[in-house]
């Protein structure tokens, strides 16, 4: 069942400007879906778009979330329904300690859950504990995102979006990160992410779509896009076996999409 779709979304900046053009996919609830492209393909706007993020967009289509038509909603609003977004510079306030940004996670929330679910969080990292005090500033890349992410977990999101999680990461952090979206999922948590690194995205999706210039090009299965011998050249960084012997630095293969 799609607990997210997004329907023929087009979003255009300065009302002039396309950075989506009839945009369709769904995600269906619990699972990891990626969506992968290149620098301007409009991963980002996407994501900004189904969070309500920005101003009067989208300008056509309609995004449905749990059965409920939510383009047009305020930010504040979509986020009550359990949409949380962690953008690509991870949106933590970093004048403040490691503590102090959990907390603004558990904002309003006055359940008999809160302490299981900070400890829940301490135990998939338990690198936040030990710098409980120390300024979100001071942290390192890796930790810094293991902060947003327990923040936004704190948020008991249904559906999670991230925006390249593993931007600026050393290869060990960005898989200590992975193994912990992998984690996350099997709590039943949906989750969309967005990302360049391919390889590691389509390690834990089950499902993806390739996003190019505002459309997407290309949507199947984890394992199918791997297999894709464009997505695996293009994305991947694998040649294939049909490549001239010489001049293939000049060489490109054209695109099926």
């Amino acid at each position: 069942m799609a607990l997210l779709k997004v329907s023929s979304v087009e979003t255009l900046y300065f009302d002039r400007i396309y950075a989506l053009f009839g945009v369709s996919l769904e995600v269906e609830e619990g699972e990891i879906f990626a969506v992968l492209g290149p620098n301007g393909a409009g991963k980002t706007t996407l994501l900004r778009t189904i969070a309500g993020l920005l101003k009067d967009q989208p300008k056509k289509g309609e995004i449905v979330f749990d059965n409920r038509r939510i383009h047009g909603w305020q930010p504040e609003s979509i986020a009550r329904l359990g949409v949380v977004y962690v953008p690509e510079d991870r949106g933590l306030f970093k004048e403040l300690t490691v503590r102090e940004n959990l907390e603004l996670g558990l904002w309003g929330r006055r359940d008999a859950d809160v302490a299981r679910d900070l400890e829940s969080v301490h135990g998939m990292f338990p690198i936040l504990r030990e710098r409980a005090g120390q300024e979100a500033e001071t942290l390192s890349g890796g930790e810094q995102q293991m902060l947003a992410l327990g923040r936004a977990m704190l948020r008991r999101p249904r559906l999670l979006m991230l925006d390249e999680p593993s931007l600026g990461l050393a290869p060990r952090i960005a898989k200590v990160v992975y193994e912990a979206l992998t984690a996350i999922s099997r709590t039943g948590t949906t989750i969309l992410l967005v990302e360049q690194n391919a390889r590691l995205a389509l390690g834990v999706a089950r499902r993806g779509a390739i996003l190019e210039a505002g459309r997407v090009v290309l949507e199947d299965t984890a394992k199918a896009l791997m297999e894709d011998e464009n997505v695996r050249e293009l994305y991947l960084g694998v040649g294939t076996a049909d490549e001239p012997a010489q001049g293939w630095r000049q060489y490109r293969r054209r695109r099926r999409w």
